[in-house]
């Protein structure tokens, strides 16, 4: 398994983007890696790896390229969570999907890559943007997770609910039963608009975790066993919808 950075450029400038490959004999399914607000680190690529190690082609890209190549936020630090906040609500659902264009250009120029079987996960901030991308990209994911996503439901003319119904693939949600940024009614009121679209979709809910649980570095919020069973579902949702050509 090989990883290495990769600059693509966009209509608004750089994205710098970790690569893994796992260097098999053929193509290998794709997994887009969308961040959570705190920034590429270590512990995403971690995730990546470990997304890498079971055989897809992953691909994490700075979706704060507009504003930095490098960016790690600290709780600890109140500079870094104003920062932060200022460049998480200077993005969008359409801005992410419109930046993944590059993405995918890449993985179609890349002989290591299977562009035809293609699936994507968020976290937090980008659960969205795993959805939104999976509705305006629709003839090339075939699934898509939302992790803890927050803003799923929302007034805002971009707010994922309002493209469900362009979803071709398969959606997955986990959300953590105790969280202070996505309320359960919100998943409630999803569920109404998922049914609605007629999308093929799961709900599964982390009942005792916070949000945050996938995430070894955060403190009092980190489940290694909700973390684990994420582990497991996310690879099934892969593994149904990327691998069924094998």
């Amino acid at each position: 398994m090989t990883e290495r950075w990769v600059d693509l450029e966009t209509e608004d400038g750089t994205i710098n983007t970790f690569v893994v490959d796992p260097d098999a004999a053929s193509p290998v399914p794709v997994v887009l890696f969308y961040m959570d607000a705190y920034g590429q680190r270590e512990e995403l690529y971690d995730m990546a790896r470990r997304i890498g190690g079971e055989g897809y082609y992953v691909v994490l890209p700075n979706l704060y390229y507009r504003s930095t190549r490098e960016f790690v936020g600290n709780d600890d630090d109140p500079a870094s969570i104003e920062r932060m906040g200022k460049m998480m609500f200077a993005i969008g659902n359409r801005m992410i999907a419109r930046d993944t264009e590059a993405l995918l250009a890449m993985i179609d120029a890349d002989e290591a890559a299977d562009s035809e079987r293609i699936g994507c996960v968020g976290y937090c901030m980008s659960g969205p943007f795993a959805i939104t991308v999976a509705a305006v990209h629709a003839d090339r994911i075939a699934c898509a997770a939302s992790v803890y996503g927050a803003a799923l439901v929302t007034q805002r003319p971009d707010s994922p609910h309002l493209v469900l119904e362009q979803v071709k693939g398969e959606l997955c949600f986990m959300c953590a039963g105790i969280d202070e940024w996505v309320p359960r009614e919100t998943i409630e009121q999803l569920g109404a608009y998922l049914d609605s679209a007629g999308a093929h979709y799961s709900i599964e809910w982390y009942d005792d975790a916070h949000h945050g649980f996938a995430f070894p570095s955060r403190e009092g919020q980190y489940d290694e066993r909700a973390a684990e069973h994420h582990w497991q579902q996310l690879f099934a949702l892969f593994d149904r919808n990327l691998r069924k050509a094998e």
